[in-house]
C-alpha cells in the first residue's frame, strides 16, 4: 500500500526506478500534482514529471546514493548522478516532501554546467 510507505521508503522506490530506467513506475511513487524544481526546469503534475524523466534516464548511466537524511516528511537524498553527457559524475542533492506515500514536492541541485557546455 502506497499509503502505508515512509517517507524514506519512498524516496528509496523514487531511486530504485531511476536505477531500473523505469518512468513509468514512479506513477506509484508521485502525487498527482507534484512539483520539481531545478537547475534544468521546472515541472508540474504527474504526467509532465514522467515525461520529463523518460527523456532525463535516457541519459544517466547510474545513480550512487551516498547519504540519505530524513527528518520527519523531508528526505534528502545526496548521490552522484552519472550520465553519458559527462565524464565525472554529477553530485546531486534531492530535497523531497513526501506525504501518504507520495513526493509532493522535489527540489533538486547540481552544477548543470557539465549538461549544458
Amino acid at each position: 500500500m502506497t499509503e502505508n510507505r515512509t517517507p524514506a521508503e519512498t524516496m528509496t522506490a523514487y531511486f530504485d526506478a531511476w536505477r531500473r530506467q523505469d518512468a513509468e513506475s514512479l506513477r506509484d511513487v508521485l502525487s498527482d500534482n507534484v512539483v520539481f524544481d531545478g537547475p534544468m526546469g521546472h515541472v508540474e503534475g504527474v504526467d509532465d514529471n514522467v515525461k520529463a524523466l523518460h527523456g532525463l534516464l535516457g541519459i544517466v548511466i547510474a545513480v550512487d546514493v551516498k547519504h540519505v537524511f530524513v527528518d520527519g516528511p523531508e528526505v534528502c537524498t545526496v548521490y552522484d548522478l552519472h550520465t553519458i553527457e559527462t565524464d565525472a559524475p554529477l553530485l546531486t542533492v534531492n530535497w523531497a516532501h513526501v506525504a501518504d506515500g507520495r513526493a509532493r514536492t522535489i527540489r533538486a541541485v547540481f552544477d548543470p554546467r557539465p549538461l549544458v557546455g
